[in-house]
This record gives structure tokens, C-alpha cells and sequence, in this order.
């Protein structure tokens, strides 16, 4: 299909494809800096040397000479000793703030992340970073007084070349890897490159009015201020636009200290640019070997240069060309589409879009429908609920582990009202497959490029077509893809298919775009913006409510997506409340004052950290030997309009934040935002527009409502949560009794089995067990939608799906008194009858009866209702189930709970069996529950204990060994090693003994 033009196009030409940044005010540092820099410096000396100098020399040593004893507690405590302590004290105190100084200057030569707390330390590890941070403002300025990067390079040894420099001495080595890239893509820019030499002769041609060769020099840093090749065109051609003229004279050609001008953002100090010929100013260089006012050294470097811009000059003109995609000029397309070569699949996918636009809004028909929001959004969804089920595993084995007196809190409280519906959503809307397959391309991707020892790519976007492919839009082109990636519609796009995605397998490789996140759709695609790559600010404009609703979107899906590894996610302006969904990469700041010191200091300690790793960008640090480092980006989304100081302040920032995997979105009313690379205004239809990149999607939003659901579902889930509810019951308690026998029981722990129901169809059965199954996991009710997207993941119209559901009730039949064993209650979620019941519900009865109930007051009572209920266990859950169904467990949390339930269970058996001293029995119920939960630690120390109890001392040792190689190189958990150390001590000898 054809690209989209933006509607602002007029003839056959499309219009700008998007606002070319403008110079940024010069901001050089004050007097009042240096005075702070100067204050910091010295407060830091008295600090660190004063404070322990001056202790030692007029104290002296605080502690006492030798061991005091008991009378020494009797004495009178005098101001000698009173000072001592004092002393101690201070010396602690100055320790710890040492400590914090150490820790502060070593995130800021690290460069990576943020700094470790110390502990206990919150104001002094304040005072210490502002001291540093305040002590670093001179690095900023004396960068002006240092000389330029190819004077440096000279003066390095051997073995301190630059590293550009040196991968040109290296076989096979970088060179041989950009020529080689060159070489393929030269023949398919050609076509680009006729056309943008024709726009050249036309748009530019006026200007080279004299054609002598000129050059320029760039200056050293001013203060906070570098030259760009925007402000030199613009003072010496006139019009600062005209700096891609100058970046195609240059681009490619070896520069003195070895390196090359491969981005129009990224030059140097140094470094000599070639510019057009009608040039014209006092810092111009006209004729080399005629130039005065440079020094001999600096003529032959011009001389040199010169010499390099023949056929070199115009092969990178050629190959550069308008085909060379700059980042001040990206244009977002929309990839082309390929007809889906599985018929069946494309069926699927049509069918569940069909269903998520056939849904009402939420609010609407009695509550029947669910938020649109999330039903529209499946990977954020995918993201949070892949979130919450570890957020509830974790809450579940805390519980479980550090339970008292038997409280074990099994189960999760159920959501209601919003909540519920918002869990229904993500259940509907999730597409976890669509996740995996994202992740596991991409890292493929980088260990292929890492394996033919080829950079990452710059990747502005990401398409996800209806079809399943995935498209990445590339900042210029890199050359041929490796396989099974290929080339899509340009040399900018690099498509795989859905079919090649499913081969991949794992790889251990870093996630090389972690900063993509979802906007919305267009014609049935989905784009991922990659925020990190953006070069500059990504501004959004429109209403607060709606911008709220794309700022909430964004946060939530880069804090919980599971395309990255890990990442720092700092909200400013909102989303306090969003930091529970994930509390380890959300981060909340107040204003943007807090925001503007922050970020100084972490682009500070990039930059440090990329020159000090040898590399240009996080990207080639993301693969190959230095891959450990991660590069986690860090992502930064400010909601409130910042002031026009604050703006410039921030533009400075993000003008190298994308080669230091920084990314910058940025909220304003107006529009107009200084410095902001893109533009883009989501509007109060949903609608996000930027026209000078080509888009017009349907926005992905996270309204108000629905995001206070999402929180409360995952604060009601917190396992760090600390209040006064009651102890939690199972969902569903039956008659244990002989008067409670059901009318259909199924068995789901072990083999599945049904009693009480005939089988039916054959083509149906499967369907039907597992649509019951669900069911019966699901005691609160299931919404009609969460069966179907859970029974057919890839969609399915509402008429098969209803149909299954009238087949289902009739399978399972009535009640003597004529209710439908399969109902619907007043929300519209699908729920059993009480006589339809499963060996879970009888198992977790059990339980509850022996320790709650009237096992509770009566010891036989409680010993019989325990040996009932292990009884049941006959394996894991919906064991030997057929190979591609029940995929919806992976969105529970019973193959958590089962293990727990189990071990619960021959615990307080053998507690029960311990207390008359019949230790093999003990050991008979926990080692049938170690079975079913054999990771269990609890069940191993209370199998220690019964063995000890036999008084069989080889039969402990044995058990021991058996313990310790199951450990394996882990090694054994402190708490059963403690317990060895009591029950065996020279369990670790005999061990030694028999290894």
C-alpha cells in the first residue's frame, strides 16, 4: 500500500516532513557558579580531612584502652566520658557521610543508573550529592581551556589512541565494517541520490554563487556552550538550515584525530568541515597553504583534508545523499502491508478486532462492558498483567513463608466493581504471544548483529502489522539485515515476519530497544516509538484530561513491558500514584527544578561513562564484548508545561540525550516548545496527530478511571501491604459431609476427570472441558469475553462464542429443581452452580474445616479432615492437558497456590502425627506433599526434624547428603543450614565425606 502524506502536502511535493530544531540561546556559566563550585570544594575538604584532623589532634583516640569491666558500668559518667561518646558519634557520622561522598562520585564516573542508597544516610547522602554535583559544575566550564580533540590525539601513546582511530589499524575492524555496509546499500541509494542532487541544483544553487573551497574549524566549548553545524551555517551561509550542506561536504571523510562525521549532531572540537562556496566570514580558511593567521600544524591538517574531499567527498555525497535519513528531518511511514499467508490466522485476528469494536463502553448496558481502553491496548495489557501475576506470586510465598500461627493468606482478594472490569479487560486484551515475539526478535536481532560484529541500528520506530509483522523504521540506512530479517520497503525499514518471529529461539542478550512504547494505531498497525532514539524533546500538546490519558498510557507500558530488561522511568507533573505498578523502575519527582539538577548529573555521567567505554552511543554498547553493562535508558515524562527558562534548559539536555539513551516527552498547552524535535497533539476525539512526521493514529490512552482500577488491583496485591483485613477464605466452600455429595465432580489435581456427566461430541470435548475448567478455577464468575479470548487466543466472533456457551449449560444440565447449573449473574459473568464442584474446592474445604473450623476445637476431627484431604492430591494441576490449550493459566497464579495449598497441608499433618511421637507417619505425609510441592523449603526442615525424631542417625546424615545435592551449586538456604548445625553438627564433614 502506498505511504501516507500528510495533509498539509500541496501538489505532487510533500510538504516539511518535519520543524528543523532551532539554535538554543548561548547559557555559560556565572560568577555565582564558580562561588558555589568554589564554596562546595572547600566545604567538601573540611568535611572529609577537617573533621577527622581535627578530632584526632585534639581528642585523640575516643575508646578505652583496654577491656572494661563490670565496675566500669558502676562509675559516674564524667565530661570526659561525655565527650568520648560524643566522639564516637562524630566519627560514625563522618564515616557514613564519607561513605556517601565515595558513592556519589562514583555514580558520576560511572555514568550508569542511578546512585546506591546508603543506609540510613537520606540527609547526608543529600548533602554529599549536592556538594559533588555543585563541585562538578567546574568540569562543564574548564572544558573551554582544554585544547582541541586532535591536538589531544596527538599527544596520546600508543596505547591510548582514540578508539576510532584505533579500529582503523584493527583487520576487519570498524572501517571494514562501514565499507563493507556502504558498498551494499550504494547501488539502492543511487535512485535517492540523482533526486537529491537534483533539489540541490534547485533549492541551493543560488546560494554557490563563488566557488572557491573554503573551510571551517570547529571551536572549542564556550562555558556550557558547543558549536553545532547549525550555528556555523547560520553564520557563515546565512541560513542555519543550510548545515545539511555542510554535513554532506563532510560526511564520512577521516577527520585529524581519525574519527568521521557520521551524524550531523555529533562533532567535535577540532575537527574541519569543508563548506559551500559562497561561505563568507573572518573564521574561514580559503586557501590552505596560504593561511596566516593558523599555525603550520593546523595548515597541514586543512591541506590534508582537502586532499581527502575528491572522490571520497562526492562518494559520500552520493551515498549520503537525501537516501541518508537525518535526524532532524525523520519522517514516521507506515509500512507496507503483505497479504497473511495463513488464511486461518488472519481470520482470528479479524475476528477478536471485531469483537473489541463490537463491545459497548464501559458504563454502558448495565455494566456488561469492559474498559475499551484496555480491550485496545494488548501489550500494554500484556505488560500489566504479566506484572500483576508476579506481584501476586510474591505476596502469596510471603504470606506462605512468614506466616504465624497458620495464617497463610491463599488467596488474593477478589477485585470488584471497576477493578473486576479492569482485570477482565487485561485478561481480553492481552496479548502476551504478541510480547514474546516482539522480545524475542529484537534480541535476536542484536545477537545477530553482535555475531557478524555489526553496530545496533538507530531505530526510530516500530510497526506491528494486522498480519503479525514487525517492521523497525531505521534514522538512515544500515545496510542488509540478517537473516531471517529483510529489507521492507526502503533501505529504512527492516521487516521480519511473524512466521521467521516464531523460530526464534531464547537468546542471553541485552534488550537492544527498550525504550519503544505503544501510541496507538494506524489502518490497523500499531507504532512503537522508540523515545530513547528521538534526537531531542517529543513535545504533546491538547487538553490536560487527554494528555493525561497518553502520558498514563506511556508510563504504565514502559514500566511494566516485557521488552526490556530494566530502565528508569521518572514522572514529573503526575502518575505519584502509578509507582506501585512498578516500584523499581517508576520514579516520582515533585517539580521540575528536581527534574532539571537530576537529569545535569545523570547526562554528565553518561557522557563520562560512553567516552570512557570507547563508545559513541548506548547502542554499541548494548552488544558485543560490553554488553554487560546493559545501558539501561532512562526515560523521562514530564506532564507540566515547563517555564521558557526551564524549556531552554531541558532542549539543552536532550540535544545529545539520544546517543545517551535518555529520552525526553514533554507535555504543553501551546504547542510551542523550544528545542522539541517532534511534535505531537492528541486531541479530545482520541485522535494523536503530528503532521510533520506523517501520523494520525488512534491514540492508546489510560483514562483516570481506569487507571485508578489498574492501581487498585495491583495495591490490593502489594505483599509489602500492611493493614487489618481478615484472614482470606477460598472463594468457595462445599458440603463435606455424605449429604453434600455433588451432582458433577471434577478432578483437576492430577488427571483431568468429570463424574456425573456424560462425554460429549468428540470435536467439542476439549472445548468444553476446558471452558468448565476455567469455570471452576473461577468460583467468583467469569466474563463471557475472558472465556472466549481464553479458549480461542486469536479471536472469535460472539455468535461462536455464545453458542459454546449454550452448548456448555446444556452439557452440564439442571438441578432437581430446574436452575441451570450454569447461570449468569448480575454483572453478566458466567458462574456454577454450588452442585457443580471440583477436588480443588474439596481440598481447600478440607483444609479450611481442619485448621478453621471444627478441627479447630477437636484433635481427631482435625487429624482425619488432614489425611482426607492429602488423599486427594494426585499430581499437579490438569495434569497430562493437551499440548497448546490452557494457555489462560499462565494468567493465574493456582500453579502458585496448589504447591502452597499441599504443603500447608502435610505440615499440619505431620505437627499432628509429631505431637503423640509417631515420626514415621510424620515423615509419610510430608513426603507424599513433597511430591506435589517439591521445592517447598518448609516441607525439607520439617522432614529434618521428623528423621531426627526416629533417632536414626544414618537415616539424618543420608538425608542430609540427599538435601545438599539437590542444593546443587547454590548451596543450601540459610535457615536449613541453621537447623542442620542444631540437629547434625557434623553434617558438613559427613557430607565432605561422601563427595
Amino acid at each position: 500500500m502506498a505511504r501516507r502524506t500528510t495533509s498539509n502536502s500541496t501538489g505532487s511535493s510533500p510538504g516539511p516532513r518535519n520543524r528543523t530544531p532551532q539554535p538554543l540561546p548561548r547559557r555559560r556559566r556565572t560568577f555565582g557558579d564558580f562561588l558555589k563550585a568554589f564554596v562546595a570544594f572547600v566545604a567538601l575538604l573540611l568535611l572529609l580531612i577537617g573533621v577527622p584532623g581535627a578530632l584526632a589532634s585534639q581528642i585523640g583516640w575516643p575508646l578505652p584502652s583496654g577491656s572494661p569491666g563490670l565496675d566500669w558500668l558502676q562509675k559516674e559518667i564524667s565530661v570526659d566520658t561525655f565527650i568520648n561518646t560524643l566522639t564516637v558519634v562524630v566519627w560514625f557520622a563522618w564515616a557514613q557521610f564519607t561513605a556517601c561522598v565515595l558513592v556519589e562520585v562514583k555514580a558520576a564516573l560511572s555514568g550508569v543508573g542511578l546512585p546506591n542508597r546508603v543506609p540510613g544516610a537520606g540527609p547526608s547522602q543529600l548533602l554529599a550529592r549536592q556538594l559533588v554535583a555543585a563541585l562538578l559544575l567546574v568540569g562543564a566550564t574548564a572544558a573551554s581551556f582544554t585544547p582541541g580533540l586532535s591536538q589531544l590525539g596527538q599527544q596520546l601513546d600508543g596505547n591510548q589512541r582514540p578508539a576510532a582511530a584505533a579500529a582503523q589499524q584493527t583487520p576487519g575492524g570498524l572501517l571494514g565494517q562501514q565499507q563493507e555496509q556502504a558498498a551494499s546499500t550504494a547501488a539502492a541509494l543511487a535512485e535517492q541520490a540523482a533526486s537529491a542532487a537534483a533539489h540541490a541544483e534547485s533549492g541551493t544553487g543560488a546560494h554557490a554563487s563563488d566557488d572557491d573551497t573554503k573551510f571551517y574549524r570547529i571551536q572549542p566549548p564556550e562555558g556550557r556552550h558547543h558549536d553545532s553545524l547549525w550555528e556555523v551555517a547560520e553564520r557563515h551561509l546565512g541560513d542555519g538550515r543550510r548545515y545539511k550542506e555542510i554535513y554532506q561536504l563532510n560526511k564520512d571523510r577521516t577527520q585529524p584525530d581519525g574519527s568521521k562525521l557520521s551524524e550531523a549532531s555529533l562533532i567535535r572540537p577540532g575537527w574541519i568541515m569543508e563548506m559551500p562556496g559562497d561561505a563568507r566570514g573572518g573564521e574561514l580558511v580559503e586557501m590552505p597553504d596560504e593561511a596566516p593567521k593558523v599555525s603550520e600544524d593546523v595548515q597541514q591538517q586543512i591541506s590534508d583534508y582537502a586532499r581527502t574531499g575528491g572522490a571520497q567527498g562526492a562518494g559520500g555525497q552520493q551515498g549520503g545523499g537525501s537516501g541518508s535519513l537525518d535526524r532532524d528531518t525523520a519522517h514516521i511511514s507506515l509500512p507496507e502491508q503483505r497479504p497473511a499467508p495463513d488464511q486461518g490466522h488472519q481470520q482470528g485476528q479479524d475476528g477478536r478486532q471485531g469483537q473489541e469494536h463490537a463491545a459497548p463502553a464501559a458504563g454502558e448496558d448495565g455494566g456488561f462492558g469492559l474498559p475499551q481502553a484496555l480491550l485496545g491496548a494488548p501489550l500494554l495489557a500484556a505488560g500489566l498483567l504479566g506484572a500483576l501475576g508476579r506481584r501476586r506470586r510474591q505476596a502469596l510465598w510471603q504470606s506462605a513463608l512468614g506466616a504465624v500461627g497458620g495464617r497463610r493468606g491463599m488467596e488474593p482478594p477478589t477485585p470488584t466493581g471497576a477493578a473486576a472490569d479492569a482485570q477482565d479487560a487485561l485478561l481480553v486484551g492481552a496479548d502476551p504471544e504478541g510480547v514474546r515475539l516482539l522480545d524475542l526478535s529484537l534480541r535476536g536481532l542484536a545477537a545477530s548483529l553482535a555475531g557478524e560484529s555489526r553496530p545496533l541500528p538507530t531505530v526510530y520506530a516500530a510497526w506491528m502489522s494486522g498480519n503479525g509483522d514487525l517492521h523497525l523504521q531505521l534514522a538512515q540506512p544500515a545496510g542488509k539485515p540478517p537473516a531471517p530479517w529483510q529489507l521492507g520497503q526502503d533501505q529504512t525499514f527492516w521487516m521480519l515476519a511473524r512466521a521467521d518471529a516464531e523460530r526464534y529461539e531464547d537468546v542471553d542478550t541485552a534488550a537492544p530497544y527498550p525504550g519503544l512504547v505503544s501510541l496507538g494505531t494506524m489502518d490497523d498497525s500499531r507504532l512503537l516509538l522508540n523515545l530513547e532514539a528521538v534526537p531531542g524533546i517529543v513535545s504533546l500538546s491538547g487538553r490536560e484530561q487527554d494528555r493525561a490519558g497518553v502520558f498514563a498510557s506511556v508510563a504504565a507500558e514502559l514500566a511494566t513491558n516485557g521488552w526490556s530488561d530494566r530502565m528508569t522511568i521518572t514522572l514529573v507533573g503526575f502518575g505519584e500514584d502509578l509507582t506501585p505498578l512498578a516500584p523499581n523502575r517508576l520514579r516520582h519527582l515533585d517539580d521540575i527544578e528536581a527534574l532539571v539538577e537530576t537529569m545535569e548529573a545523570e547526562t554528565r555521567q553518561r557522557r563520562g561513562a560512553l567516552g570512557a567505554a570507547g563508545h559513541d552511543s548506548v547502542l554499541t554498547g548494548r552488544t558485543g564484548p560490553a554488553q554487560h553493562t546493559r545501558w539501561a535508558p532512562h526515560l523521562v515524562l514530564l506532564a507540566a508545561e515547563p517555564s521558557a527558562e526551564d524549556a531552554v534548559t531541558l532542549a539543552e539536555l536532550a540535544a545529545d540525550a539520544s546517543r545517551l539513551g535518555i529520552g525526553y516527552l514533554v507535555g504543553t498547552q501551546s504547542g510551542d516548545l523550544p528545542g522539541a524535535a517532534w511534535e505531537m497533539e492528541i486531541t479530545s476525539e482520541g485522535k494523536l496527530l503530528a503532521p510533520l512526521l506523517g501520523l494520525e493514529l488512534d491514540a492508546q490512552l489510560l483514562p483516570v478511571s481506569q487507571q485508578r482500577a489498574v492501581v487498585e488491583l495491583f495495591t490490593d496485591a502489594d505483599p509489602e501491604r500492611d493493614d487489618d483485613r481478615p484472614t482470606t477464605t477460598p472463594p468457595f466452600l462445599v458440603d463435606i459431609s455424605e449429604q453434600g455429595r455433588p451432582a458433577v465432580y471434577a478432578r483437576l489435581v492430577g488427571p483431568y476427570e468429570i463424574i456425573g456427566l456424560e462425554t460429549p461430541d468428540g470435536e467439542r470435548s476439549p472445548l468444553l472441558h476446558e471452558a468448565l475448567a476455567l469455570l471452576l478455577l473461577h468460583r467468583e464468575g467469569v466474563h463471557p469475553r475472558v472465556l472466549s479470548s481464553a479458549l480461542w487466543p486469536r479471536g472469535v466472533t460472539d455468535d461462536v462464542r455464545d453458542a459454546l456457551v449454550e452448548r456448555l449449560r446444556a452439557w452440564l444440565g439442571n438441578d432437581p429443581d430446574g436452575t441451570p447449573r450454569l447461570g449468569t449473574d448480575s454483572t453478566g459473568r458466567l458462574k456454577l452452580a454450588k452442585s457443580v464442584v471440583s477436588d480443588l474446592d474439596v481440598l481447600r474445604s478440607l483444609y479450611h474445616e481442619a485448621t478453621q473450623g471444627r478441627g479447630a476445637d477437636s484433635r481427631a476431627v482435625r487429624g482425619r479432615l488432614l489425611t482426607d484431604a492429602l488423599v486427594l492430591v494426585r499430581g499437579p494441576l490438569l495434569a497430562e492437558r493437551p499440548a497448546g490449550r490452557y494457555g489462560w493459566l499462565t494468567h493465574e497464579i493456582i500453579d502458585a497456590q496448589l504447591p502452597l495449598l499441599v504443603a500447608d497441608i502435610g505440615l499440619a499433618l505431620s505437627a499432628f502425627h509429631l505431637e503423640k511421637g509417631r515420626a514415621e507417619k510424620a515423615i509419610e505425609a510430608l513426603n507424599a506433599a513433597l511430591g506435589s510441592a517439591p521445592g517447598d523449603e518448609r516441607l525439607w526442615n520439617e522432614l529434618l526434624r521428623a528423621t531426627h525424631a526416629t533417632g536414626d542417625s544414618d537415616r539424618l546424615k543420608s538425608l542430609a547428603a540427599d538435601l545438599v545435592s539437590r542444593s546443587g551449586a547454590r548451596g543450601l538456604p540459610p535457615r536449613t543450614e541453621a537447623l542442620l548445625d542444631e540437629l547434625l553438627p557434623t553434617w558438613r564433614s559427613g557430607v565432605a565425606a561422601v563427595g
